[in-house]
């Protein structure tokens, strides 16, 4: 079958669409982490405040850091090239992107159609950006699973990506943090099927915990107001409502991945529910690269999909301010492909070159 772009001003091949109703499956997977590093330590010792303090309430050690050439498009479009990969399909196969974020490079211009270019998808493509604070990557998730589920579609992406903000001497300078994910979903029948999604569910209310209006650089808080009732109120309800409608015991779950703006949230849901270190352990990443915001949620799952095994249950749970969160229960088919080993050393930045970097990519 020829390329679809390649009659694109005369003719283009319309992709070909499921028929019927189907189950849903994540087909392929991948991530992109920038090398960069700043420690906790040193932003503490920058504003003057004592390390071991800081690092002791937020149980983050490290964040990672956009470069100064690279931002959520980029990002995004090193973790969907990756999940092609592995999903071992052609690009042009897929004819849905969604893309969640809180960084988007544009105002006013779509960032999920700009990799379904650069990525060489259909031009016959669902495409839209999506932004609920950091559930933005699972809500995209959620509407390619629906499109696979109705027959629209035969594979979707699911991308969440974020450079993220926070004022400098802000608690959030602390863990806010860049990063990617990206999920490729088609049927659960397809060949290329790995890890089933069972089922959904989303807990919204209006929650005003954490905010940036259009004309400003940096967002706003609401201090432990975004613990509670933000976090703790939806995560246990959507965690809760998912084990509810799908009669499934915690017990039963093998991997949990939590929403983690930081380690002490999670950590305090996974107390509560008597969740335990080992279900907890595959995508428990936020102490090294802290919160990627939109993408967090989905890299604590790809982190999940490169050690579960066939047979064994993921639960994911993600949160958004504003507020809402979203959960899944998926079943591993079989293994998953591997994810290329990531050589590039990692580089640490000093306050000063941390704050370059920041200026040079802020979003305006």
């Amino acid at each position: 079958m020829p390329s679809p772009h390649s009659a694109i001003g005369t003719s283009v091949f319309y992709p070909e669409r499921s028929r019927g109703a189907t189950g849903s499956a994540i087909v392929g997977f991948g991530m992109y982490i920038p090398n960069n590093r700043i420690t906790v330590e040193e932003i503490a010792k920058h504003w003057g405040r004592d390390p071991k303090e800081i690092i002791s309430g937020l149980g983050v050690k490290e964040k990672s850091v956009a470069g100064p050439d690279e931002d959520s498009f980029t990002l995004a479009f090193e973790a969907g090239r990756q999940a092609i990969d592995t999903a071992g399909i052609r690009s042009s196969e897929i004819s849905a992107i969604f893309t969640g974020s809180e960084s988007h490079p544009y105002a006013v211009k779509p960032t999920s159609g700009m990799l379904a270019a650069a990525l060489d998808l259909h031009p016959f493509s669902f495409c839209a950006d999506l932004e609920f604070a950091c559930k933005a990557g699972t809500a995209g998730l959620q509407i390619v699973d629906a499109f696979v589920r109705s027959g629209q579609i035969t594979y979707g992406m699911a991308v969440g990506t974020d450079k993220a903000q926070a004022k400098p001497g802000d608690a959030l300078e602390y863990t806010a943090a860049a990063g990617a994910a990206a999920i490729v979903v088609g049927s659960d029948t397809s060949e290329h099927a790995f890890c089933r999604i069972e089922h959904t569910i989303s807990f919204t209310t209006d929650t005003p915990d954490f905010w940036r209006t259009a004309d400003a650089p940096y967002p706003a808080h609401a201090g432990r107001f975004t613990g509670e009732p933000g976090y703790f109120l939806h995560v246990r309800q959507a965690l809760t409502g998912i084990l509810s409608v799908t009669k499934t015991k915690l017990s039963a779950i093998d991997h949990v991945v939590l929403h983690m703006p930081n380690a002490k949230f999670p950590g305090k849901i996974a107390r509560e529910f008597r969740i335990s270190k080992e279900q907890m352990q595959a995508g428990f990443i936020v102490p090294h690269i802290g919160n990627t915001y939109s993408a967090c949620s989905l890299l604590g799952l790809v982190h999940v999909l490169k050690e579960a095994k066939k047979g064994q249950k993921i639960l994911l749970v993600s949160y958004g301010s504003g507020a809402g969160a979203d959960a899944f229960l998926l079943s591993m088919l079989r293994d998953a492909p591997a994810l290329p080993p990531d050589t590039r050393p990692l580089h640490y930045l000093s306050y000063g070159e941390y704050r370059r970097n920041t200026d040079k990519s802020a979003v305006s």
